[in-house]
């Protein structure tokens, strides 16, 4: 598979150009998800478009009710960046930017689909190739959770993806079972005082003043309120309040992001915040609080890490799987992974010599991991399909 894969690796450098040239933000990804269903058209699948809004779902079989169902998923859609990148291909579109990897995901995704339709395997493959997966809908939705709702998961067995990896060098993967990345949540309050005049601060409540207890108990939670062995972390992005320099205002605004990979931790989190709010009543202020519950945190299933970490070091050698580097970092392919088991494993695409850090605007890949990453994705679907007993 893997020689296989390295035949079509100008086909997938095209594809990833293309679709690198024309990046479309999350719930947007019309040309993109044109593209795509056409060429998985072209190549025989059968083809739903429209799903998750501008998802597209394919499907191929040769012997349906002979096997199990295993889906493999690519993110389609690109942040808000201008592309600071000198390149051939760079972005055409002005504050939009593939800066986190996900033409190269759907380029090796339409690389799988031009593999397996030349093998023979029972069951069904179903390809998902998933809109927004960077940002949710008005309605706080993702692409992966509007691909649900449509009907994308049902009936399937076990459901893979990968991410490109920028600090991981080009011929090695990274798979481990277990938490690979964090679930979110994000939390927003307003610190309530009594305004005055900034020359007569005893007559009035003063909220920064408040607000400073509140921040510091919020970074206390992790040392001192949390287990140490158990992952979390707790961040203020943003403090607002005040207008001018000799008014003190009625109030202050604080939000901030909760990671986390198990739900007692995220309630506990959650418990925590709450009581460090709390510390402004007896100051004399209030407080309002709210929590925005995220995305679940990313699982992956002993099974499927084990499938993917034995077709991996097959194809590439023991030598170069690796476990994977856990963090927090949020990634939608966890609600996919609630519905049945799955397993995401991490693409060394480092450029020698540089490093190319995701989101961000100098963002790049060097080219040479494409077809490995193709062989891994279409070899591990094929070795679940093949030694499947359903």
């Amino acid at each position: 598979m893997l020689y296989a894969a390295q035949q079509i690796k100008e086909q997938l450098v095209a594809w990833r150009r293309d679709i690198h040239m024309h990046p479309e933000l999350g719930f947007e990804e019309k040309r993109t998800s044109t593209l795509v269903a056409d060429t998985l058209e072209s190549l025989g699948w059968k083809v739903q478009r429209g799903v998750g809004k501008t998802g597209v779902v394919a499907e191929y079989a040769i012997h349906p009710s002979e096997g199990p169902t295993v889906a493999i998923r690519a993110d389609m859609d690109a942040l808000p960046i201008e592309e600071a990148n000198d390149l051939s291909f760079k972005s055409c579109y002005p504050g939009v930017m593939h800066a986190c990897g996900h033409d190269c995901h759907t380029a090796m995704l339409l690389g799988a689909a031009s593999l397996l339709v030349k093998e023979e395997f029972p069951g069904v493959i179903r390809l998902l190739f998933q809109p927004s997966e960077e940002r949710s809908d008005q309605e706080g939705f993702s692409g992966a959770a509007r691909m649900i709702q449509d009907g994308a998961m049902q009936a399937v067995d076990l459901v893979l993806a990968l991410h490109v990896d920028p600090s991981t060098p080009v011929g090695m993967v990274r798979i481990s079972s277990g938490p690979s990345s964090g679930g979110v949540d994000s939390f927003s309050g307003r610190i309530i005082g009594k305004g005055g005049h900034g020359a007569r601060p005893h007559e009035a409540i003063d909220p920064f003043y408040l607000s400073a207890f509140v921040i510091l108990a919020i970074n206390g939670i992790f040392s001192r309120r949390i287990d140490p062995f158990d992952a979390n972390v707790v961040s203020i992005g943003a403090v607002h309040g005040g207008q001018v320099a000799n008014v003190i205002p009625d109030h202050v605004d604080l939000t901030g992001t909760i990671r986390f990979t198990e739900k007692r931790v995220q309630h506990k989190l959650h418990a925590e915040i709450r009581r460090c709010f709390e510390v402004v009543r007896p100051l004399g202020g209030d407080y309002t609080l709210s929590f925005e519950i995220g995305l679940p945190p990313m699982i992956n299933h002993p099974s499927a890490a084990r499938l993917v970490q034995r077709t991996a070091s097959e194809l590439l050698g023991q030598a170069n799987v690796l476990p994977m580097e856990r963090e927090l970092g949020a990634e939608d392919f966890g609600l996919l992974s609630e519905v049945c088991p799955g397993a995401m494993f991490v693409l060394g695409t480092k450029i020698e010599g540089d490093q190319r850090f995701g989101h961000n605007s100098r963002f790049d890949i060097d080219e040479n991991a494409l077809p490995i990453g193709t062989a891994v994705l279409a070899q591990s679907a094929l070795d679940f399909l093949r030694h499947s007993n359903k």
